[in-house]
């Protein structure tokens, strides 16, 4: 007898609400599970599954699942079983982003973390052809060991949850970094759509052509070294032409590198003009005291988006990252240096940093950035600051990987389904959080269908009604602008908005913690504990306000327009002086900088060079410079238009 992984020892089962259990066994055995005082039992199938649904259960434990057939050879005990809230987390890299890889406050967190009551299992990433039925996972407790590896926002989101319900809280984290909504979404729902069904077929073409077997993700070759030399030989050529610099020396002490330009570090390279992907060089010399010469050394030299080969005087001293595996942009790197390599006066760190899509560079924090004694407590020496750069490999503006369709592809439709998603359905749970939407950029305009879409695709499959859906609307990035009229962020957090339309859906605002320079903002402690905010109001009808102000509706008046908006709380306030970027625009859909003033609960808006308004735009950019307006219980509120230009 196999019971699904997700009924491992530690899991925690939803509570008051019917709790499915299933797995498999000999064809056509009577199945009884057990779980505390509460029992059910059914008949497995001709293929040996069987699902059964035990009792609504109240918050306690640990319980023992037991699961027994006639046949004593047919036998599961589950130890260590909480009944509690259960969520699911999803999305891509903001949610996949683990506890260690966010700023210093990780790093607390995750020394004091030691809550036998809160629990994750992580699904594993993969992207194998056809439906999963199962999972290689295991739920985890959480410990100042486990707790890095959490969900960051999920952590953070939990943690809330414990602290106002005081009930066991579980995290099932299906999530992957640069993927796109569609992948995520079911084939049954994705070929409803003719747009849709034909990136389906477009699939299946491909992957069922014996050609592509040729060409795909080689699973079976089991030596990492020799599937990666075969990925970069057969399968993603384009994506890193190899590197060639270090044969011309770039690594090397005596390497004069006078003519390269300087760039200050901790940065994206694109935030200093080199708008495309690639590989850049960075060196920058280091003055070792003659008590450190010969000594092992740790060097820091920070988070590098994507992918890193470091030297230290010519040799290669680490390595971070594979090819198109994006997992790893966030992730600081901490690489010894031999004694042998480590000299009085000046040694020279170089960096090969590649990034094959999106964003890159060296992106720190910079008191990651040092190099220091090995394992001593010694003042170390700070590697952040000014760099001497190069660029071996301009790649382009890589919006999207240029990946064969289908297996081995996650951004392939419906494959995250079919491996992260449909394996532990319909494991009984409260409800979904999801931060997604950076992938889908290039098509904002279609992202409010197919989240709505996805929304009711998961409700369909789990059959438990509907459920809560709570999104994390996308956090500003790049750099700061009073005003986007083709802003696609700014479309993609409109789509988040109106998801609100659907029942029991909730919206945490995070226009205000992003990261100029980083896709990947490291405050994770406010997205959690927005989340939890909604949850807690609204999903467990808790008092207090939801979230930030959400836009209600509008008037239009004589000289202005009056906004009105939902979650105002004890009152609309402007953080830091006068409201700032709001526009108004009238029938020439000009839209010009605005005065806004709020009266009570609505906000009024009105500029002399527009003599008839039509419409207001609010933080209207992929990164809206000072977007101030908040409630009294310091909520931002959402960005919003009231116009359908």
């Amino acid at each position: 007898m196999k019971l699904a992984a997700i009924f491992s020892d530690h899991a925690v089962l939803q509570r008051d609400q019917r709790v499915p259990v299933w797995g498999w066994t000999k064809p056509r055995l009577r199945v009884r599970v057990n779980l505390g005082d509460m029992g059910a039992e059914t008949l497995a199938g001709a293929d040996g599954r069987f699902l059964t649904w035990l009792p609504p259960l109240p918050a306690g434990g640990p319980f023992c699942l037991t699961v027994n057939t006639p046949d004593p050879d047919e036998r599961v005990v589950v130890q260590d079983i909480l009944v509690g809230e259960v969520w699911l987390c999803s999305g891509q890299s903001n949610m996949q982003m683990e506890l260690r890889e966010t700023a210093a406050d990780g790093e607390r967190e995750i020394a004091a973390a030691n809550d036998p009551q809160l629990r994750t299992i992580n699904i594993p990433r993969l992207a194998l052809a056809g439906r999963q039925s199962d999972v290689a996972a295991a739920w985890q407790v959480c410990t100042s060991q486990t707790a890095g590896a959490f969900s960051a926002a999920g952590y953070h989101f939990a943690r809330r949850l414990r602290e106002r319900l005081n009930v066991p809280v579980g995290l099932v984290n299906a999530s992957w970094g640069g993927t796109r909504i569609e992948s995520w979404i079911s084939r049954e729902s994705l070929v409803e759509d003719a747009e849709l069904r034909l990136e389906v077929e477009r699939n299946d073409a491909t992957c069922h052509n014996p050609e592509f077997w040729a060409k795909v993700d080689p699973y079976d070759i089991t030596d990492e070294a020799q599937r990666q030399a075969y990925l970069q030989d057969k399968v993603y050529p384009s994506v890193d032409p190899g590197n060639q610099a270090v044969a011309k020396g770039w690594a090397q002490p005596d390497f004069d590198d006078a003519a390269w330009a300087t760039m200050e570090l901790p940065t994206l390279w694109q935030s200093v003009g080199h708008d495309y992907s690639g590989a850049f060089w960075f060196r920058r010399n280091v003055d070792v005291s003659a008590a450190w010469a010969g000594k092992d050394l740790l060097l820091g030299i920070g988070a590098v988006d994507k992918q890193d080969v470091t030297y230290f005087n010519g040799e290669q001293v680490g390595a971070t990252g594979k090819l198109c595996e994006q997992q790893y942009f966030n992730v600081p790197r901490f690489y010894r240096v031999p004694g042998r390599l480590v000299k009085a006066g000046r040694n020279v760190v170089a960096v090969r940093a590649l990034s094959f899509v999106y964003d890159g560079g060296m992106t720190g924090p910079a008191e990651k950035m040092a190099l220091r004694l090995d394992a001593q407590e010694t003042p170390a020496l700070n590697l952040a600051g000014p760099w001497r750069y190069a660029i071996e490999h301009n790649l382009g503006k890589v919006t999207s990987l240029a990946q064969i369709p289908g297996p081995g592809n996650p951004n392939a439709a419906g494959i995250l389904f079919d491996n992260l998603i449909a394996p532990v359905a319909p494991y009984g749970m409260r409800g979904a959080l999801w931060y997604q939407g950076e992938s889908n950029e290039a098509h904002a305009m279609r992202y409010g269908a197919l989240l709505t879409r996805l929304i009711r695709d998961w409700r369909h499959v789990w059959g438990q009604g509907d459920f809560a859906f709570l999104t994390v609307q996308l956090a500003n990035f790049r750099a700061p602008k009073a005003y986007q009229d083709k802003s696609t962020w700014a479309s993609v957090r409109e789509a988040q908005l109106q998801s609100l339309e659907l029942p029991e859906t909730g919206l945490a605002v995070a226009i205000d913690i992003g990261d100029a320079i980083d896709i990947h903002p490291k405050n994770k402690r406010d997205v959690g504990r927005r989340l939890a905010q909604w949850a807690l109001t609204r999903t467990y009808g808790l008092p207090g306000v939801p979230s930030g102000p959400l836009f209600a509706g509008a008037t239009l008046e004589r000289t202005g327009i009056r906004v009105r908006f939902d979650h105002v709380g004890s009152g609309l306030a402007a953080k830091g002086g006068a409201l700032q970027t709001f526009f108004i625009a009238g029938e020439n859909r000009i839209f010009l900088p605005a005065t806004a003033v709020i009266e009570g609960d609505a906000v009024r808006v009105f500029s002399p060079e527009v003599a008839f308004p039509m419409a207001v735009r609010y933080a209207w950019a992929d990164n809206p410079n000072d977007a101030n307006l908040y409630n009294a219980e310091g909520f931002p509120a959402s960005p919003f238009r009231t116009d359908a230009w």
